[in-house]
């Protein structure tokens, strides 16, 4: 098994770690480019508005970037965690439900894996907002880790945890990382999917 330790002064991508993202990216966005297009003209023939939308999200180092996901709520929706809106329901467009039922909308996500700005494990992406969140993770160290599009926090409860919760798994992976690991959290990410289980960011 590759095991890293991180060097949090750096603090940069393990060779195997992104030479896995660079092929996963590649090979899933081939494989999934009819997917993607399905998506795309479901979402732009169902509502107004565009097809992607791109979330402000907290990056390495607390850099802000824009991450796209298929949009599933309207134009109209607050800019807030999904959990916070009060009665959600009635923003998602006709489409969405399905979309994130099946976290087909995170699909778009594999472009920003591929630029480097999202690994396929790491601590999910703050929303630019999440200022509690995002400072708990300056505290633990986790913010000099790139994002990723899921995680240990994500396998082991997503939404359901609180914030410290969240972070002190966002920190166990961190001291822990390698290829074994990232190799589980896709598994049962997988596994998660398939059942529909913890279907919100």
């Amino acid at each position: 098994m590759v095991t890293t330790t991180f060097d949090l002064r750096a603090c940069r991508l393990p060779a195997w770690k992104r030479g896995m993202d660079l092929i996963f990216a590649t090979l899933l966005l081939g494989l999934c480019s009819p997917l993607l297009a399905l998506c795309w003209a479901a979402v732009r023939l169902t509502s107004p508005g565009p097809a992607l939308y791109w979330s402000r999200r907290v990056g390495k180092d607390n850099r802000l970037f824009l991450m796209p996901k298929f949009r599933t709520m309207r134009l109209d929706t607050p800019q807030v965690a999904t959990h916070l809106l009060r009665d959600p329901e009635r923003y998602l467009t006709p489409v969405g439900a399905r979309l994130r039922k099946t976290s087909l909308d995170e699909l778009p996500q594999l472009v920003s894996v591929w630029k480097g700005d999202l690994t396929l494990v790491g601590p999910r992406p703050a929303l630019f907002n999440q200022d509690d969140l995002v400072a708990l993770r300056t505290v633990r160290g986790v913010h000099r880790m790139v994002p990723g599009i899921t995680g240990w926090a994500q396998v082991n409860g997503r939404d359901e945890l609180d914030i410290p919760r969240k972070v002190a798994y966002d920190a166990e992976y961190m001291a822990g990382l390698s290829l074994g690991l990232d190799l589980k959290i896709l598994a049962l990410t997988l596994w998660k999917v398939i059942r529909g289980e913890g279907v919100r960011h």
